[in-house]
Formats: C-alpha cells, structure tokens, sequence
C-alpha cells in the first residue's frame, strides 16, 4: 500500500513538472522563441554534427538557455504574488533573473557560434555561387511575382501611404537589398551575419516603433533580397 502511494506520488510529481514546462512554454513569448531556435539547431545538428563532443555542448546550451527562462518565470510570478506594487527589491529580484537568462543565450550563441562556423561557411560560400551564376530571368520573376503579390494586398487592405505605413516595408527591403550586395560582394559568413543582422533590426525597429506589421517587414525584406540579387548579376552582366 505504501509502495502505491508512493508511486503516485512520482506520478504527481513528474506531471507537476512538466505542468511547469507547458506554463512557460504558453504563457511566455521568449520561451517559444528558445523553442523554435533550439528545433532548429537541432534538425541541423543531424546534418551537421557527428562528433559527441560537439553534441553534447550543444544540447547543454540549449537546456540551460530553457531552465534559466523557467527560473526567470517562478521568480517573476513570485514576486508578483508577493507585491503588486513597484518596489526596488521585486526590480533587482527580477532583472537579475532576466540577466541570467541573457547570460545563458550569449553562451549558447558563443557554442553555436564554434561548433557551427566551419561547416556553414562552405554551405554559405557554394550557395553564394549558386546564385552569382543563376539565370537573370529567374531573379526578374521572383520580383515581378512579389511586385504584384505587393501590389494586390495593398489594393485589398489600403493599409498606409507611399512614404510611412503599408505592406511591404520600404526600410526593411532597402536594409535588406543592401545586406544582400555586401554579402555577394564579400564571400566571408562573418561579413554577411553582421550585415544580414542590422537589417533585421532595422526591420525590427520599424515593428517596435508600430509603423509596420511583421509581415509587411517579412515582404519588404524578402523584396529587397530579391532586387539586391538583381542589381549584383545586373553589375556582372555590365
């Protein structure tokens, strides 16, 4: 009898825990953030990890970046039920706590960072010269396509003006354009990631600041992939 409540009370408790897990993961926006990246560095590390070494360091990364953000959502709803009022204590309490957690995902950049380097500078470089000797029609289609897609949702929702507001973004296709140019212009992985990442924040600005949705961003950056591809065979043609 005693080994049967015992028993329900692993039970209990492993359900009480992953009741924790489902929480965060529902209820805290960063938390599906981690889940999606670390789904996608994992299905990449199947293609591209073979040492154990290397695995290991990527699967410690991933789960200390998961149990920081946990610990950071008890001690934020801990503080809260304590105090519902500002108080300097419950804002050290919770920035330290958001600063581990800032801590965990440097640390899982720096670990991706080396183990993926090597592996997706050669993908980077073969793709890069895919594209510099892709047919031109190719590109123009691709543009003309997302010119009338652009063009057809602007007419349905009549969202902004020529100048601010409206689908597609006009900041993030020109951040993005020229993300593209330096990236076919210079071969290297690390040139292109710093490039292709200001872009994203200037997307991102436009989204923080409410002049544009995420996916007028989305259209205008994948615009300005297309056009600065465009211009780049345009200058080989030339």
């Amino acid at each position: 009898m005693k080994d049967k409540k015992k028993r329900q009370g692993i039970v209990q408790a492993f359900n009480a825990a992953i009741e924790g897990i489902l929480y965060t993961f529902k209820s805290e926006r960063n938390m599906k953030i981690h889940y999606f990246v670390a789904v996608i560095v994992l299905v990449a590390s199947l293609f591209f990890i073979e040492s154990r070494l290397e695995m290991i360091m990527l699967v410690f990364s991933i789960s200390l970046v998961v149990i920081s953000e946990m610990f950071n959502t008890a001690i934020e709803k801990t503080v809260d039920m304590v105090t519902d009022t500002y108080h300097p204590l419950a804002k050290i309490a919770k920035d330290v706590a958001a600063g581990g957690v800032l801590i965990a995902t440097l640390n899982s950049v720096v670990v991706g960072y080396i183990i993926f380097y090597d592996k997706l500078t050669n993908i980077s470089d073969s793709l890069i010269y895919t594209l510099r000797k892709s047919e031109l029609h190719i590109t123009l289609i691709c543009i003309v396509l997302v010119l009338i897609a652009v063009v057809v949702v602007k007419a349905l929702t009549s969202t902004g003006t020529p100048l601010k507001g409206g689908m597609p973004s006009g900041h993030a296709a020109l951040s993005f354009a020229m993300a593209t140019i330096i990236t076919m212009i210079e071969t290297g992985l690390a040139t292109s990631t710093l490039a292709y990442i200001m872009a994203v924040l200037v997307a991102q600005s436009r989204i923080e600041g409410k002049i544009h949705t995420f996916w007028e961003t989305v259209a205008g950056a994948i615009l300005g992939v297309l056009i600065g591809v465009l211009v780049y065979q345009l200058r080989i043609v030339g």
